[in-house]
C-alpha cells in the first residue's frame, strides 16, 4: 500500500512530535524533511556550497545531536530559500513518500510542492508565543543559553523568511486541514491528526 501523510506548519507548532505519532499508530516511515535543510546548512557552515551538499546528501548525514543547534536553523532557512537546494531534495523526498508501507513526511511544502497528491494533507500551527514557549523548553532542555524574548524573535524571522521565498514558500495547501494545537495537549492534537488519517484510510477501503 502506498499512502502517503503530509504535514506541514512553521516551526514549534508540533508538526514533528504529531507526525512521529502518526507513523507510529499506522505503522508508516517517518520523515522529518527538515533534516534534510538542517545537513545542507551543516555542510554549508563548513565551507560546501550549497547545491553540492545537497546533491551529495545521504540518510547518514541525517544524525547528529548539532542539527538541532539554533545556528544550523537558521542557516537551514536560508539554504532553504535557494531554488537549487530545494530541487536537489525533491527526488529524495518523493521517493521516500511513495514508498510501500505508507509514510508521513512533516516540513513547510509537503502539500504544496513535494507531494500534492498526498492522501491526507494537515496544516499544524498555534500562536507565536505558545511556539516560543514550546522551543524555549526544548532548547533549555538541551542546555542552550538563550532567553524566550530570542527563540521568539528567531521564530518570526524564520516565518518571515520561509513564507516570503520565491520558491515553494510557506503555505497550507487548498485542501489541507488546519490543526491548531495551541491550546491542544500533544494527546489530543494526535488523536485529531489520527482521526483525520483514519477517515481518509476508510475511504480507500
Amino acid at each position: 500500500m502506498r499512502f502517503t501523510v503530509a504535514i506541514d506548519g512553521p516551526a514549534a507548532a508540533g508538526k514533528g512530535t504529531i507526525a512521529r505519532a502518526v507513523a507510529a499508530r499506522f505503522g508508516f516511515a517517518h520523515l522529518d524533511t527538515g533534516l534534510l535543510y538542517r545537513a545542507v546548512a551543516r555542510k554549508v557552515l563548513a565551507g560546501m556550497p550549497p547545491a553540492e551538499a545537497a546533491r551529495g546528501l545521504t540518510e547518514a548525514d541525517l544524525s547528529g545531536e548539532d542539527l538541532r543547534a539554533p545556528e544550523v536553523g537558521q542557516a537551514a532557512s536560508r539554504v532553504a530559500a535557494l531554488p537549487e537546494v530545494r530541487a536537489a531534495l525533491v527526488g529524495f523526498q518523493r521517493a521516500f513518500a511513495r514508498r510501500e508501507g505508507g509514510a508521513v513526511l512533516d516540513g513547510r511544502d509537503i502539500g504544496t510542492v513535494i507531494c500534492p497528491e498526498a492522501e491526507v494533507k494537515l496544516y499544524v500551527v498555534a500562536s507565536d508565543a505558545r511556539r516560543a514557549e514550546r522551543r524555549f523548553r526544548e532548547l533549555a532542555a538541551r542546555g542552550v543559553d538563550t532567553t524566550e524574548a530570542a527563540v521568539l524573535a528567531d521564530l518570526r524571522e524564520r516565518d518571515r523568511r520561509d513564507s516570503e521565498r520565491a520558491t515553494a514558500p510557506l503555505r497550507p495547501a487548498a485542501d489541507a486541514v488546519v490543526l491548531d494545537t495551541t491550546d491542544l495537549g500533544i494527546e489530543d492534537a494526535v488523536a485529531r491528526a489520527v482521526a483525520v488519517v483514519e477517515a481518509a484510510l476508510a475511504a480507500r477501503r
